[in-house]
């Protein structure tokens, strides 16, 4: 079975970077999109960035021209590069994987905090 594991989250100044990584494992079926979901407290869960099989990225609009999503098959890893961080950027991050087959994988998900 598909295993997803995020690193990287952690306490950050506005203004900062973080890098969060998600390591796939296990049994990888065949992978349509990759992406990172957040849900800050008392809010739905939401859509980062994706990037699909083909290379193509899609991102939140308010995350745009600020983080970058990049994958590596080598690694089963995909990265979220996120730059100039805001506070309203606090969420858990959620790594997320939909296959082919078996529908979609999440991560445990780490924690971002950025302090105004």
């Amino acid at each position: 079975q598909l295993r997803l594991v995020e690193s990287g989250g952690g306490l950050v100044q506005a203004g900062g970077s973080l890098r969060l990584s998600c390591t796939a494992s296990g049994r990888i079926p065949r992978i349509n999109t990759k992406g990172w979901y957040r849900q800050a407290p008392g809010k739905q869960r939401e859509l980062v960035a994706n990037i699909n099989s083909d290379g193509r990225t899609n991102y939140a609009d308010s995350v745009k021209g600020r983080f970058t999503i990049s994958n590596d098959n080598a690694k089963n890893t995909v990265y979220l590069q996120m730059n100039s961080l805001k506070p309203e950027d606090t969420a858990v991050y959620y790594c997320a994987a939909l296959t082919v087959a078996y529908g979609t994988y999440w991560g445990q998900g780490t924690q971002v905090t950025v302090s105004s």
